[in-house]
C-alpha cells in the first residue's frame, strides 16, 4: 500500500511535467484573444507598438502550471519544487530531441502528399514547421521556466516566514506574479533579441509587457482554484498529515 503523501507527489509530479511538456508544444501557435472572444482589435500602443492582443497557446497552461509549483511548495518544500523542474526541463529538452530526430527521417512519398485536398501541399513541411521550432525560442522557453520555477519557489518561502500557514493566497499569488514577471521577459530576450529576429528594445518591452499583464490577470483570476485544490488535498490527506507536511515543508526550505 503507497503512502498518500507518496501517491500525491506523484500525482501532482505528473501533472506538473505533462501540463509543462504540452505547454512548450502548443506554444508554437499564436492565437488573438480579441478574436477567440469574438471582439473587436484594441491596438494597444506601448512603447510605440500598436498590436493587438497577441499570445502563445501556451500561456493557456503556464499559470496552471506555476498554480502546481505553490501546491507542490506548501506540501514537499523547495526540494520537490526543483526536483520536478529539473525532471520537466529534462524531459522537455529529450521530447524535443525525438521530435528533430522525426522530423530527419525520411518521408514516405504518398505522405507528402496525403492531405492536399485539404489544403496541405506538404506535410513534410508542415510537420517540420508546426513542431520544429526555432532552437532560440526552445532555449528561451526553457531557461525561462527553470529561472521562474526558482525564483518562485524562494518567494514562495520568503513569505510564508511572515503568512504562516494562512493567506495562502498572498505567497501562492505573490510568489507566481514575480516568477512570471522574469519568465515573461527572459523567455522573449532569449528568443527574439538575442536570437535571429533581432527585436529591437521597444518591441521586446511591449510584448513582454502584454504577456505579463495577461498572466498577472489570470493569475488572480486562478487564485480560487489554489483554495480549491488545498481543500482536496487537505480532505485526501487529512487535517493531521497535511499540516505535518507542511510544516515539514517550510523548515527544510528555510
Amino acid at each position: 500500500m503507497f503512502k498518500k503523501e507518496n501517491v500525491l507527489f506523484v500525482i501532482l509530479g505528473g501533472f506538473f511535467v505533462a501540463n509543462a511538456l504540452i505547454a512548450e508544444f502548443i506554444g508554437v501557435k499564436i492565437f488573438t484573444l480579441e478574436g477567440t472572444l469574438g471582439l473587436a482589435p484594441l491596438n494597444w500602443n506601448i512603447f510605440g507598438h500598436v498590436g493587438s492582443l497577441n499570445f502563445t497557446a501556451g500561456v493557456l497552461l503556464w499559470p496552471v502550471v506555476f498554480i502546481l509549483t505553490d501546491i507542490i511548495n506548501e506540501y514537499f518544500g523547495k526540494r520537490g519544487v526543483k526536483l520536478l523542474s529539473y525532471m520537466a526541463v529534462g524531459l522537455i529538452t529529450y521530447a524535443f530531441v525525438m521530435v528533430y530526430g522525426a522530423i530527419g527521417l525520411a518521408p514516405a512519398d504518398w505522405w507528402v502528399t496525403s492531405y492536399q485536398e485539404k489544403g496541405i501541399e506538404d506535410m513534410q513541411l508542415a510537420f517540420s514547421n508546426v513542431l520544429g521550432q526555432g532552437l532560440w525560442i526552445i532555449a528561451g522557453s526553457l531557461v525561462a521556466f527553470l529561472i521562474g520555477q526558482l525564483v518562485d519557489v524562494s518567494v514562495f518561502q520568503y513569505l510564508r516566514k511572515f503568512t504562516g500557514s494562512s493567506k495562502i493566497w498572498l505567497r501562492a499569488t505573490g510568489s507566481t506574479l514575480v516568477s512570471q514577471l522574469i519568465d515573461s521577459f527572459v523567455v522573449l530576450y532569449i528568443a527574439f533579441v538575442i536570437g535571429p529576429p533581432k527585436w529591437d528594445i521597444s518591441l521586446f518591452l511591449a510584448v513582454g509587457t502584454v504577456n505579463y499583464i495577461y498572466k498577472f490577470i489570470v493569475a488572480v483570476v486562478l487564485t480560487p482554484l489554489l483554495y480549491l485544490l488545498h481543500a482536496v488535498i487537505d480532505s485526501y490527506l487529512g487535517k493531521e498529515l497535511a499540516e505535518e507536511m507542511m510544516e515539514k515543508a517550510a523548515a527544510s526550505s528555510i
